[in-house]
């Protein structure tokens, strides 16, 4: 599924929550739907999955205008949740799967393969309430996918689990990308951002301020610092082309991390220590997503 905002505007009381917000996401790509606490991504989300309606703007699907029938093609996993605490465990993914217009039977058949998938099949006969936050996490995923829709959207969907789990869903994640879904994550994780998005958007203040390609925008904000390995058991020296900001020997090598000022090319950078020095490795340091992050909402 191919999904677009075009200019959407929300507005609560004498509280702007979208200001003509407009997103593209490819079909069959992951893409981070990012901003600080009460940027709008919420809005924007419950905007996309019909739950409220935009001021102004569109939604459009594969091309053309949304229409109420596409809801249940689109799978949602919201930051607060909530199962029944007295429901049993296989009852209530069976009750989620038929609200979302399954058979019994189907419903049935693919919940035995996602509890099987997550090892949680020792849990169908058991109640909600006796299993750990982390399990519930895995009950309310799987009722996030199992009607097979086309579009998934979550909201910090590794909040509660552990580093086990958390690698468990994120391979879910992407074979479900491999299988040509359109999934938008909305997260705090920047490191779950590089790791899995193609591309994002991230929203503050009501708007977005940025979006792209996340390899890209990462490249487009780099410092423009250098990580050279040399062999050696020093570094003594110096030019006005480049500032070293650190070394560090280990054994026969010196790291350094060297940043380039204004008038040189990298190539010269490098030719300069090259000239002078066994250059073991070389490479340039991209900024990391919580770099970036940070860098645009406190500027």
């Amino acid at each position: 599924m191919y999904l677009e905002t075009q200019n959407v505007v929300k507005q609560y009381a004498n509280h702007l929550a979208l200001n003509r917000v407009s997103i593209e996401v490819p079909r069959g790509t992951v893409f981070g739907l990012l901003g600080p606490n009460g940027a709008g991504k919420t809005t924007l989300i419950r905007i996309i999955t019909r739950i409220t309606a935009p001021d102004s703007g569109n939604v459009i699907i594969d091309g053309r205008p949304y229409k109420k029938e596409d809801i249940y093609n689109i799978g949602y996993l919201p930051e607060e949740r909530g199962l029944y605490r007295k429901m049993k465990v296989g009852e209530q993914a069976m009750y989620m799967a038929q609200l979302r217009g399954m058979s019994k039977k189907e419903a049935h058949h693919q919940l035995m393969v996602w509890f099987k998938r997550f090892n949680i099949m020792d849990w169908y006969n058991r109640k909600v309430e006796e299993l750990s936050k982390g399990m519930q996490q895995k009950v309310q995923f799987i009722s996030t996918v199992i009607h097979n829709p086309d579009l998934l959207i979550f909201d910090e969907p590794f909040s509660g689990f552990d580093p086990v789990n958390t690698e468990i869903v994120k391979n879910e994640m992407l074979r479900l990308k491999d299988e040509g879904k359109t999934i938008i994550l909305s997260t705090h994780n920047m490191g779950s951002v590089e790791e899995l998005c193609d591309n994002i958007a991230l929203i503050h203040k009501s708007e977005v301020v940025l979006k792209g390609n996340v390899y890209n925008i990462r490249k487009d904000n780099r410092p423009n610092i250098f990580r050279f390995r040399i062999i050696g058991s020093d570094f003594d020296f110096y030019h006005p082309s480049f500032e070293l900001l650190s070394k560090e020997l280990y054994h026969e090598y010196i790291d350094l991390r060297i940043k380039k000022l204004e008038g040189i090319s990298n190539n010269e950078l490098a030719q300069l220590i090259f000239d002078k020095y066994d250059v073991v490795s070389y490479d340039e340091e991209l900024p990391t997503m919580n770099d970036v992050f940070i860098k645009t909402v406190t500027n």
